[in-house]
């Protein structure tokens, strides 16, 4: 593949690349650059974790990059997720990863590290002390958009500890990017702003989309990540997400209910599913409604779609039935493993009993 091509790819994953310059030029220099991303294991995983980083995975394994998924338990238990309950969390994590298994990740250049291995490895901590020895408080504060958490938010100090455990798995794996979502960039940037300091290249930042809540309404937050962090979709509240194991009747029960404006195209999550989703995955979108309503028509780009259904054309029932169509077909191979795989089930039926408990 030429280099146009993989950064073309790349483009496709993130919606911030900081910079683009860099990426360049680490595509010249490396063959194989390495990518990461990690994750808080906690609770059942909804598809902006799973289908959404799946495409995003294979996109930069195609571009060429080796990705390395870091299931963060440590993290989420200093983050007090599931109660604080390390051994639940880290049975969270094994049924994170069986669920990418099944969702159509492409797992030959991608391998899982659990921070509960780096954790027993001396130079990991010193990392961490180091970032921490060079960064002052209200620099780590600032972070604490990374973890869920309001910047001013009381936190406990196990929370203070995980931007400088964050910044130093960059480093420890040896990423030249850091791929998380928009909602990651301010530990990102404290990566960069500490790497010359302490002897690493500064890591590539890109930054992917968050996928919307079903029934978010618009915000008027003044910057664009801190609009998509209130409109994101949340597993705390689960009647704005779909998650990879709800049947076909819940996907389309919960996508008719969804907020969907007619011939409004800005933060309109059924629009936002079809951009980056379903074209993403399947390159085009078909529509079948009755010869009565303009009968079966079908989108081969996002523009065309997004044009329609601003000018009238498009009825938001006939998108949200084509939407839910989409949804379900790439959720449907996950579903099907967690009810027949013994393994996958039982950890499916642990993970739900922990949210209920909690």
């Amino acid at each position: 593949m030429d280099l146009q091509k993989k950064i073309d790819l790349i483009k496709e994953v993130g919606e911030e690349i900081i910079t683009e310059e860099e990426l360049v030029q680490l595509f010249q220099t490396k063959d194989r650059p390495i990518a990461y991303d990690g994750f808080e294991p906690s609770g059942r995983i909804h598809i902006a974790q799973g289908i959404l980083r799946a495409l995003n995975t294979n996109a930069l394994t195609q571009a060429g990059c080796n990705f390395t998924f870091l299931v963060a338990d440590w993290h989420a238990w200093a983050n007090n997720k599931l109660g604080g309950n390390l051994e639940k969390i880290q049975i969270a994590g094994n049924y994170f990863v069986e669920v990418w298994k099944s969702c159509g990740m492409d797992l030959s250049k991608v391998k899982f590290v659990y921070a509960n291995d780096l954790v027993t490895d001396r130079d990991y901590w010193k990392k961490v002390m180091s970032i921490a020895r060079i960064s002052t408080v209200k620099r780590i504060l600032r972070c604490g958009q990374i973890m869920g958490r309001e910047e001013g938010e009381m936190l406990q100090a196990s929370q203070i500890l995980y931007p400088c455990m964050q910044a130093a798995d960059i480093f420890h794996l040896e990423a030249d990017i850091a791929q998380l979502g928009m909602d990651q960039r301010k530990v990102n940037m404290l990566a960069r702003e500490v790497a010359p300091k302490l002897g690493f290249s500064k890591p590539l930042s890109i930054s992917h989309h968050m996928l919307m809540g079903l029934t978010t309404q618009p915000t008027t937050s003044e910057s664009a990540v801190e609009r998509a962090i209130h409109l994101k979709m949340s597993k705390s509240k689960p009647e704005t997400a779909i998650f990879m194991t709800d049947s076909e009747q819940s996907i389309k029960e919960k996508i008719t209910k969804a907020h969907c404006p007619p011939q409004e195209v800005e933060e309109n999550p059924i629009l936002d599913y079809a951009k980056h989703l379903v074209f993403r995955k399947y390159g085009v979108l078909k529509i079948e409604r009755p010869q009565k309503f303009g009968g079966t028509c079908e989108f081969d780009t996002f523009s065309s779609l997004a044009k329609d259904y601003a000018e009238g054309t498009l009825h938001p029932l006939d998108l949200k039935n084509a939407v839910a169509f989409y949804v379900n077909d790439m959720v449907k191979p996950v579903r099907d493993h967690f009810e027949k795989n013994k393994k996958a089930r039982a950890l499916l039926e642990q993970v739900q009993s922990f949210e209920v408990t909690r």
